[in-house]
């Protein structure tokens, strides 16, 4: 570890990127803080149960020493799937197929992050640390946040998502439209809330698509959903619509209009959401992007790479870059930290382009008129 010899390194975000990193460095001996903005560890994790890919998430719990504590709590059965069409009908059925090509181990995200929690040094996460800004002091960075704390670091990492504050300090490049807006809901208590849905779903994931929309719905281990209702809309739909996602009654009256004839049975998720709608318009990064290599500071997961969650890479692609960062900064390959973190940014662009991609490709067709078709011949390609 050459290039990270008695330096401080600050990860800026607790998501399973930043942690897998933090884990992957403590290994081997470097000095780590992770920032989180989330107030405490109890904060309620939102999001889709997560699968996680051999090839990237999976490799890097498996570095990280915690293929055990996965196996301990991953939920077999929940990647099976069941393809409709608007009605509710099923069209393919996916929950027999144990050890099929697409099986994916699933795992929800609170019982992931606690995994990477517990498996870092006490006191490695500093809670309500909200970013704020950069700077620099007696040759090291400083970073400011919300709560009027300071820290300072030799190497800072963005791991900050979608909307990351560190990105512009390496790069103005910013994300494009893709032409798909997503509304994202969440049923607590399905089995009561949203019986037929949670009938249909049994422990697993829905892909409803007709009319160039989807609605895919996934269950959680704690008895809850979650859905995403996808459609192609303009850029600028969400302040056009001046829906307030907050009341629910309007969400349902867009929901009646935008899915007409879709069927009865999706009206329960949309009158039983809890606390509130999230609306989710779709960005990617340029597939080309490219930038200068700084010594000191770097990023990984949505900040590097934003992309849709058509293809189910977002967190795979995370995590895997939080590996091969660490494999580069532990190389005693690179003197210094500059040509470590450059090599680590020119693999993972590549590797994320390509990725993104197919995301963009997938993205489309599935909303597109024959969305259900292509959907359908990615399972079953000989039909």
């Amino acid at each position: 570890m050459k290039a990270i010899k008695n330096k401080n390194i600050a990860i800026v975000g607790g998501g399973p990127g930043g942690l897998t990193l933090a884990r992957l460095l403590q290994m081997n001996g470097a000095n780590v803080k992770v920032y989180e903005r989330d107030v405490n560890k109890d904060v309620r994790v939102q999001g889709a149960t997560l699968d996680l890919h051999e090839e990237s998430g999976l490799k890097a719990l498996e570095a990280a020493g915690l293929m055990d504590a996965f196996n301990a709590n991953y939920r077999p059965g929940a990647d099976r799937l069941r393809v409709t069409d608007k009605s509710g009908a099923i069209i393919l059925d996916e929950h027999g197929a144990e050890g099929g090509p697409y099986n994916r181990p699933e795992i929800d995200r609170g019982p992931l992050r606690k995994i990477l929690l517990e498996s870092l040094q006490p006191d490695t996460v500093v809670w309500d640390s909200q970013f704020v800004s950069l700077g620099e002091q007696d040759g090291v960075t400083k970073l400011e946040f919300k709560n009027g704390t300071t820290a300072y670091a030799d190497i800072v990492i963005a791991a900050d998502g979608a909307n990351s504050k560190i990105r512009p300090y390496i790069t103005d490049i910013k994300p494009f439209y893709v032409d798909v807006s997503v509304i994202e809901g969440a049923v607590y208590n399905s089995e009561k809330n949203s019986p037929k849905v949670h009938q249909l779903l049994n422990g697993g994931k829905i892909f409803a698509l007709d009319d160039a929309k989807t609605l895919i719905v996934s269950s959680k281990g704690d008895g809850s959903l979650v859905f995403y209702a996808g459609l192609k809309t303009t850029e600028t739909w969400l302040q056009d619509s001046r829906i307030d996602f907050k009341n629910k009654a309007q969400v349902f009256a867009w929901f009646k209009q935008e899915f007409a004839g879709w069927g009865e049975i999706w009206d329960e998720l949309f009158e039983n959401t809890e606390p509130v709608f999230i609306p989710r318009p779709q960005y990617c990064m340029p597939l080309d992007q490219t930038w200068q290599a700084l010594p000191n500071l770097t990023m990984l997961g949505d900040a590097a790479h934003l992309m849709p969650p058509y293809a189910g890479e977002g967190v795979n692609m995370a995590m895997l870059d939080a590996l091969e960062l660490a494999e580069c900064l532990l190389s005693e390959n690179f003197s210094n930290t500059h040509d470590a973190i450059a090599a680590y940014e020119t693999q993972m662009r590549k590797r994320a382009s390509e990725t993104a991609a197919v995301t963009l490709e997938q993205t489309d067709s599935l909303h597109s008129v024959d969305g259900l078709k292509n959907l359908v011949a990615m399972f079953r390609p000989e039909e």
